[in-house]
Order: C-alpha cells, then structure tokens, then sequence
C-alpha cells in the first residue's frame, strides 16, 4: 500500500511519502522538491509543472495556474467574474453552468472543467511520487484549505478519481500541519494534565489561516480556527505590480496592463524583488530587458516603502488572530507557542504583527513549505496497515455551522435545526428522531452564509422521504436520523456517491409481533427489537455535480491525453537524439577524431552533418518519430567507424599488455618447472610441454600482429581488433591455467605408521613438535589439541 500525502497549493505542489522509518519529501525529475501548480497546453501535447512554468511567457495564453480557486464555483459566480480580468487565459462556463478552462490544444479550442486541469496536476505529481518509490501509487491523502466548503471539497475528490487516486481523506491545511508538529513531540502533557495549546499560522500564497490546537499525549484537539481567504502571497505581488505598471506608464509612456506577456515578466520580477526585500532592507532594483516595444525598464524600491504600501493587506493579520482566540475562549498567556508556516510568513512585517500581537517570539521548527505535505503522508501512514505508526488521536472541527431544515406537517411551512455548532468535535454522530405518516424532505445548508467564502450555502437535499418505501409499517412510532461528519474530513460522506455533505440514516423500529412500540428511545428492558436500517442518498440540488458517467468520461479523457503525451515525448527524444549526436559529432571530428578519420572523408561526414541541422530548423522541424530515427541510422552509417577506430586505438594498448602479462606469468612458470623447483615438481611433462607451446604460439601471434597494426593508418580499419585480443588471452588462460594451478597431491600416512609416531589426533600435522616426537607435557603426557567448543580433548598415556 503506498503512503502518500499530497499538498496541492495555490503556487507549487509537494509530494511527502513514508519510506525508511520516517516521512519524506521527494523531489521532481528536475531535482526540486517544489512542483509548480501550473499546466500548459501545447499544439501536440501538454506541460505540467516545471515544465508548465517555462512557458508561462512564451505560452501564456495557454499555460494555466491559479486555478485552485475556482474549485466547485458556477461561471457566473461573482468571485470568478471579478478574477477573470486578472487572468491572462481565458475562462469559459461549462454546460453545467460551471468554470472552464478555454486553450488551444492540438491545434483545436477546448474548454477543460477545473476538474481536469486539477487531475492532470495530480497526476504528475502522482508520477513525482512513483519514481521516488519505486512502485505504483493510488492511496493518497490530499490537503485542502480549512475554509473549503463541501462543494469544493467534491470537487478535489472528483479531481483526484479522474487522476486515478484514492482520496483516502481531505484533510485540512492547519490540521496536517498540526500533525506534523505533535506527532513527533515526547515530551507533551500527559492525558489527565492541562493540554499544551499552540497557535498555527499559515500565510501561503493565495490564503490566511489560523489555528489553535490543544495537545496531549498522544493526541491533539483543535480548538478553533479562523482564515482570510482574501490574504496572501499574490496580494502583496499584485501590490508591486499595480506599483511598477503606474510607474512605467508615467515613466516610459507603456500600458503594461494590455500585454498579457509583459504583464507576465512584470509578475515574475516582482515576486523576486518580495523575496530579496524579506531578506534587505535597502534600495534594491527591477530590471527588465526589452520589457515592451524593445524597451528595457528598470525601477527600485525598499522594504520600508514596500511595507507602507501594504499597509492595508498588513492591517487584515490581525483579525482571523482575534476571532481565533474569541472562539477557543483563551488568553494570550495561555498559548505555549506560535507556530509559523506557508511561504507569505516569511515577510518581516507580518511575523514582526504576529509577534506583537501574541507578545512572545515565533516558532519556526517546521519547515514552512513542507509542512502540511508531511503531515498529509503522516496521516496516510495511520490509515495504512503495512506501517506501524505511534498511536496518535486527531480531533478536528466543524468550520461552519450545519443545520438541517424539512417540511413540518404539524406546523406550516419548513422547521429547521442546528446540528453542528460551529467549532464542533468532528468526525460525530448524531441522531434527531421524526415522526411521520407522510413523505417529507429534508435539506442540510450552512446556516451563516455570511461567513462562507461560496455563494451557495446549500449542502444537499434528500425529497420524497416515504415510509412506505422504506418498509414500515404507518403505525410505527418514528425515526432516527443519524447525521454524521464523516471521519475522512471530506466533509460529511454521502453513502454512496461518496460526495454528499451527509449521509441519513433511518432505524425503523418495531416489536416482533409488529405492534407499535411507545416509547421514544429503544430501551435495554423491553423485548428485542427488530432494527432496519435504510441509507439513504442525498439529492445534491447544486449543478456543478459531476455525475458518474461524466467522471468516467473525464478519465477516459486523461487516459488518451496521458498516451499522446508519451508519444510526443518519445518523439521529441528522438528529434533531440539526431540534433545531439550533429552537434557531437561535429566538434570531435576537429578534435579527438581527427586523427582517424581522411580529410575527404570528413569533410563529407561535416557536409552531411551540416545539412542535417538545416533540415532539423526546416522541413524536420515537425517529423514523425521514424524519420528522426532513420535519419540518425542515416548518420550513424557513417560516424560508426570512425568512432570504432578511435576506440580500438583506445582500448588495443591495454588488451596487448594484458595478454602480455599473462605470456610472462606462464614463461615463468615453465622456467620455473624446467628448474625443477619444488612448488611445479608435481606437474605433468606433457602438459608442461603442452603449455610452452601455447605462451611459443601466443607470443609469436602477439609480435605479428602488433607488427602489423604499426605499419597499419589510423584512417584505416585496425590489423587487429581488441574483440580479437581478449579473445586470445582467454584462450591461453583457458589452456594453461588449469594446468598449472593443479594442486600438489597430499600424502597419506598409513595407520599403523601413525599409532607408531604418535602424531597428533586425526593425522593433523604438529608443526611445533620434530616429526616422530610428540610435545610433552610437565606430565610427560601428549598435550592434546582443543576441540571446536574450546574444550581440551581427552589427553593419551604413552606405553
């Protein structure tokens, strides 16, 4: 089962994986543990991530990002018409009513669902993740910002089913980072004591969140939350950029607001000078070459001025810090630390208020950027069963209040409930009790649609309720409604569609005679009951819902583009193949193979190469993956042997001297056997013979070739080739070395002989006693060897 936490933000992604007895996180083919939420479409294929990021200003009007924000919203919404006049693509409605993504994507206009553009992230960062792990992925956790509602949580989840994941659970910015800093902490209150509460603030690039939690040992609770979704890093980006723009028009006299190019590069610089003003407080400059018309433009700008226009975005910090303490009920002296995260927080002026307002220094032990990916893996890695994780308790909250509202009989028009208070323990059950004769309907909604961040605050609605149906009798007592906030933090689940905010459940109860049980609740004393228990599906009324079909579509859909992308790249690869080996070969034939090749030869072989890489800026420029390959055979037909001849002339002095080194080893030996020393004595005369004659042959084959190779041209083809070498120097070691490696023969002594020397035990040899005289003891006894246990041996009287 693969462990894997996913943090998809609103400017990079990152991957954390459980690997090796701890949490990981893994970089991208680029070697960066950082992936771009940015995907580009192309004339034949598609760009996601790093590679997106590249083309945002030769491509931008097809090269998306920023579209995190989108999720679950109508096209008409009023938060997507005001963002569409900062976006340089184009958004479109989808026949659902929803926001699309309009490019052109080989060589047609189309519209993709955010949806999609979200899948085609998760599935490279799902690939990010299987080439770290070496296997394939599909159980995942994927982090969303608390602020979510249920509708765009939905749409994650539809995400992540068209990439090809297994959402096990949503879980929130602040929860998972909350995980990643209790989990490893040893030294936390224990359960009975008063808990630890720390505060945990996390500005990223597109929203502000807050949290307090409570820590014990072993768990955490959460106490409340607060956001901003209106706050972050692109706001004080936007800041500069609306700086610069009024500056070049009174400066240059250019309107950098009717390029989208240039207003691309102005978004890029400006995010840079953010980052080098948190680190310097002096003048530091923008320079842009050839920004618009062929102009290059430059300004400057200091973090004291900086700050002073921001001082609106500073201003907003503070509130989600007091609504956050209002909602937990505590004091600032009962806060154990602050926890800073996201890439926003590293802005001095907004550490230097939230510091002040808290009155203590900022804790920075997690990493601001991986945080909530790691505590995504860590929450995937309790989920899983193949790891053994400390045994942890997570308690979450209820972001908005739920209610619930139906038809009443009893009374005229619709009744209405509150379930879930806000800040409620989630995941929890409860169970409200009805009594009806007649079909009713229910409807689940955030009753404060003043605090959501979504126009709609509907959740799901469930009509036509019947009794009947449901296969209880009219005189049955009532009911239970069992509401639910389900335990995956996806919002509450629907039962079967698996995205519904609430799943119903109805317990019809009645006695086995089939009369009517009085009581409201089911009581241990009276006689067993029978429960029928009915689940029910929510009719979700909103319209962006994605139907099964549709996500079976999309998927459909992800599969081809994922083909014609591999295709594409297979036939780049060959494209860039051809293009190397021109370069390549080129330069060495005025270098290293100058000398192996004639001057007319090369200068055909230049010739060739050289109209080679004019075809590949003309008419090769688009070609199908074939003729590059042929067109490299083509090439490689004649490079091949001007390569092989540098190589052999390489590799032949090393394979002469190691078959000449093994000639001299056996020349040696058979001197040495002709000598009749003692360690060659035990050798056959033949084979000895037979082995003089191989070094004669090898030694004579040896000086004619490489007679023959010094009167042979570099530009010609080799006398010998070094295959040829080796091959008879495996054949002289072939023949030789078994016969002198043969071992001396060992000499049996007969038994009797033996017992007369009294040699030592088992016929080994003493080295240290005179052959026939055993070593005695101060006993005159033999001194008899140790077993292999250490233990001494019987010792053996002497006659």
């Amino acid at each position: 089962m693969s462990v894997v936490g996913i943090d998809v933000g609103f400017q990079s992604c990152y991957v954390a994986v459980a690997r090796a007895g701890g949490i990981e996180t893994v970089a991208n083919e680029y070697s960066d543990r950082s992936t771009p939420a940015c995907v580009s479409f192309g004339p034949r294929n598609r760009s996601v991530g790093a590679a997106a990021k590249g083309q945002v200003v030769t491509n931008c009007k097809n090269t998306v990002q920023g579209f995190k924000r989108f999720h679950g919203r109508a096209f008409l919404d009023p938060y997507v018409q005001s963002a569409k006049s900062s976006l340089v693509y184009d958004l479109a409605q989808m026949p659902s009513g929803m926001t699309g993504i309009k490019v052109m994507y080989m060589e047609e206009e189309k519209v993709f669902s955010i949806e999609q553009v979200t899948a085609m992230l998760l599935t490279k960062l799902k690939e990010t993740a299987e080439t770290a792990m070496k296997k394939p992925v599909a159980d995942c956790v994927i982090s969303v910002p608390s602020f979510y509602t249920d509708a765009e949580r939905r749409s994650v989840i539809d995400a992540a089913q068209i990439a090809g994941l297994n959402c096990l659970r949503l879980m929130n910015d602040t929860t998972a980072v909350t995980l990643a800093y209790g989990i490893y902490k040893q030294d936390l209150p224990a359960p009975e004591e008063k808990p630890r509460n720390v505060v945990f603030v996390d500005l990223g690039h597109s929203g502000y969140q807050v949290s307090v939690c409570a820590f014990n040992k072993g768990k955490l609770k959460m106490l409340a939350s607060a956001f901003d979704a209106e706050l972050g890093g692109k706001d004080f980006d936007e800041v500069l950029v609306n700086h610069f723009c009024e500056e070049f028009r009174k400066k240059y006299k250019l309107d950098v607001k009717t390029k989208p190019r240039a207003l691309v590069r102005l978004y890029q610089e400006c995010e840079k000078l953010k980052k080098l003003m948190s680190a310097n407080s002096s003048d530091l400059p923008l320079n842009i070459e050839c920004f618009m018309n062929d102009i290059d433009v430059t300004g400057k700008l200091n973090r004291g001025h900086f700050e002073e226009m921001c001082a609106g975005l500073l201003a907003k910090v503070e509130a989600p810090l007091h609504s956050v303490m209002e909602q937990a009920k505590l004091k600032k002296e009962d806060i154990y630390a602050v926890e800073i995260v996201g890439g926003a927080s590293r802005i001095p002026a907004v550490k230097e208020r939230v510091s002040k307002f808290f009155g203590k220094e900022l804790s920075t032990t997690l990493n601001a950027d991986e945080a909530v990916a790691r505590g995504c893996a860590l929450q995937c890695a309790i989920l899983s069963p193949a790891f053994k994780v400390r045994e942890f308790s997570i308690t979450d909250v209820v972001h908005y209040p739920i209610s619930l509202k139906w038809n009443s009989a009893a009374e005229e028009g619709l009744s209405d409930c509150e379930v879930f208070p806000r800040n409620h323990a989630a995941p929890f059950s409860k169970v409200l009790t009805f009594y009806r004769r007649e079909p009713f309907s229910l409807e689940a909604y955030y009753n404060n649609p003043k605090e959501l961040p979504y126009p709609d605050p509907t959740i799901g609605t469930r009509t036509n309720i019947n009794f009947v149906l449901l296969m209880v009798v009219s005189e049955a007592r009532g009911c239970f409604l069992c509401v639910r906030i389900h335990d995956k933090g996806m919002g509450p689940v629907h039962i079967y569609l698996k995205r519904s905010i609430c799943f119903f459940k109805f317990l019809s109860q009645t006695s086995e005679d089939g009369k009517q049980e009085k009581n409201h609740a089911p009581s241990a004393k009276k006689p067993k009951v029978k429960t029928k228990t009915v689940e029910l599906p929510i009719e979700n009324s909103l319209r962006w819902q994605l139907t099964n079909d549709l996500v079976n579509l999309f998927m459909e859909n992800e599969g081809k583009m994922i083909m014609q992308d591999k295709l594409e790249k297979e036939r780049n690869d060959a494209k860039n193949n051809v293009e190397e080996y021109v370069y390549e070969m080129r330069d060495k034939l005025h270098g290293v193979l100058e000398k192996f090749v004639s001057e007319s030869d090369r200068d055909t072989f230049a010739l060739r190469l050289e109209d080679t890489e004019n075809w590949l800026y003309d008419d090769g420029e688009d070609q199908q993956k074939q003729v590059y390959i042929d067109k490299l055979a083509e090439l490689k037909k004649l490079g091949q042997p001007i390569q092989e001849r540098y190589i052999e002339a390489e590799e032949r002095p090393k394979a002469f001297d190691e078959l000449g080194r093994h000639i001299q080893q056996y020349m040696k030996i058979v001197e040495a056997y002709k000598t009749k020393e003692e360690q060659y004595e035990h050798l056959d005369e033949l084979e000895m013979l037979k082995v003089d004659k191989q070094v004669n042959d090898a030694m004579i084959w040896m000086n004619s070739k490489m007679n023959a190779q010094s009167k042979q041209n570099l530009t010609q083809e080799p006398a010998v080739k070094v295959q040829e070498i080796q091959a008879k120097t495996k054949e002289l070691y072939s023949a030789c070395n078994p016969i002198v490696s043969k071992p001396k023969p060992k000499v049996e002594i007969p038994k009797d002989e033996k017992e007369e020397q009294n040699g030592p035990i088992n016929g080994q040899e003493d080295t240290d006693a005179q052959p026939g005289s055993p070593e005695k003891g101060a006993a005159g006894s033999t001194v008899a060897p140790e077993s292999a246990e250490g233990n001494k041996l019987p010792e053996m009287d002497i006659d």
